[in-house]
């Protein structure tokens, strides 16, 4: 059984997640690590899967510096700041309560590579590591890292001092760091769920539209030029804009890519990316560069030359100058000094807004159907991509194929900068596949 997947390990706790899991990632990760951080989210199951890991990693003879309960990014920072080998965090990210899962991050902050996951998996699976001497097992250190977290962020950004009024919904998770920084830059802020509590009770993990309703509704009714939203570990982040807009995804990261590039230089995208990103940063000469579905293939082409920005529409952002790993709290004091330049709703104005079209389609075996979309799409486009599922560019729009990950699906999307072209595209899409099923 597969243990990893593009964001680490998850799943329901005492099923997939179990403290014998996370004892095995201790051992597994001990074997060439001299010092580890690790940190988790605020779900109680968090306390004894940290337990069972640090437990793990210092019967392999590893040092440990706990950093308690911090956001991810926090989590991937320190690594380096600690001069570590390695980073775990215990967190589920967006998942629901009854989940949990740990993720790996290297010293740049990059999250652990296909090829680094797999070398931990087979020890697990092998159970092949060395215990240390009875007298020489890991110490165990406590450290403060939101601090330097904050501290870092505020360097970061361009702004002394900020003058904004902001609704930060922490949604009961781990970012607080956010609160602090925009605090000390003299932003009058007010939270919404700031209690860390791993059940979410406030609403739940993923900082979705939906999930998103009371904060849009505040800012809308209040004098606020902005409201941020993280999910639990914080290594999400979402923004509403001053008028009470929910800003999607891809608008939120053509603002921060326009932002971050200059001409000549490129930004990583997953391939679902919508089109307008490509059209917006066509504008000042800023190319788009696609990767695999995951923010650990955005951080691995973002870690590149000339690659200024990664992002992905579902809520990671990358500024690769600072951190390879997804840091949601630096996105969010980004956008307020953003706004505070110039509104998130002008910026958003100008970023186009095209038709896209979503479609699920239930398969018997998606590897099989797949493999003969891959042959009919290559024999019938030139300009067609395999890097995540099939993509074809089509000039004018384009659509992706892309099976599902954890479900008996092929996901289908397509966009056109005109409606009638993206209904075309999308019955191109179906046509493609539904002679592949047959």
């Amino acid at each position: 059984m597969t243990l990893f997947g593009t964001s680490g390990i998850r799943g329901p706790v005492g099923e997939t997640v179990t403290a014998d899991l996370a004892l095995s990632v201790g051992r597994a990760v001990g074997v060439d690590s001299d010092r580890v951080v690790v940190g988790r989210d605020p779900r109680e199951s968090g306390e004894f899967l940290q337990s069972a890991l640090v437990a793990g990693l210092r019967e392999s003879g590893t040092d440990v510096v706990d950093v308690g309960l911090a956001a991810t990014p926090t989590v991937g920072r320190a690594v380096g700041w600690h001069d570590a080998d390695a980073g775990v965090s215990i967190t589920a990210s967006h998942n629901p309560p009854q989940d949990n899962g740990l993720k790996l991050w290297q010293p740049s902050g990059q999250a652990f590579d296909a090829e680094m996951r797999e070398t931990i998996e087979g020890r697990i699976h092998e159970g092949a590591f060395d215990p240390a001497d009875w007298d020489d097992g890991g110490n165990l250190e406590s450290a403060d890292a939101r601090a330097p977290h904050a501290a870092a962020i505020q360097t970061a950004l361009d702004a002394d001092s900020l003058d904004s009024d902001v609704i930060v919904d922490v949604g009961n998770g781990a970012g607080g760091v956010t609160v602090d920084v925009l605090q000390s830059l003299g932003c009058h802020v007010e939270t919404l769920n700031g209690q860390p509590d791993g059940a979410f009770p406030g609403r739940p993990s993923e900082p979705t539209p939906e999930n998103c309703e009371s904060l849009a509704t505040l800012v809308e009714v209040s004098d606020a030029d902005v409201g941020i939203a993280h999910d639990g570990d914080a290594d999400r982040m979402r923004a509403v804009a001053g008028d009470g807009t929910y800003l999607s995804g891809d608008v939120l990261l053509a603002i921060f890519a326009r932002a971050a590039a200059e001409a000549g230089e490129r930004i990583a995208v997953p391939v679902d990316t919508s089109l307008a990103v490509a059209d917006h940063l066509a504008e000042i000469d800023v190319d788009v560069e696609y990767t695999p579905v995951g923010d650990v293939y955005v951080a691995e082409a973002a870690s590149e030359p000339g690659v200024a920005f990664g992002g992905e529409p579902s809520g990671a952002w990358i500024w690769p100058d600072r951190t390879l790993c997804p840091d949601g709290p630096l996105a969010a004091c980004t956008a307020v000094a953003l706004d505070a330049e110039r509104s998130l709703s002008d910026r958003a104005a100008d970023v186009p807004d095209y038709p896209i079209r979503r479609d699920n389609v239930e398969v018997e075996d998606k590897a099989a159907v797949m493999s003969r979309v891959r042959d009919s799409v290559l024999d019938e486009y030139d300009d067609a991509t395999t890097l995540d599922g099939v993509r074809v560019d089509l000039g004018d729009g384009w659509f992706l194929l892309r099976a599902s990950g954890t479900q008996p699906l092929i996901r289908i999307t397509a966009e056109a900068r005109e409606e009638a072209r993206a209904d075309d595209v999308l019955a191109a899409a179906r046509e493609i596949l539904t002679e592949a099923r047959e």
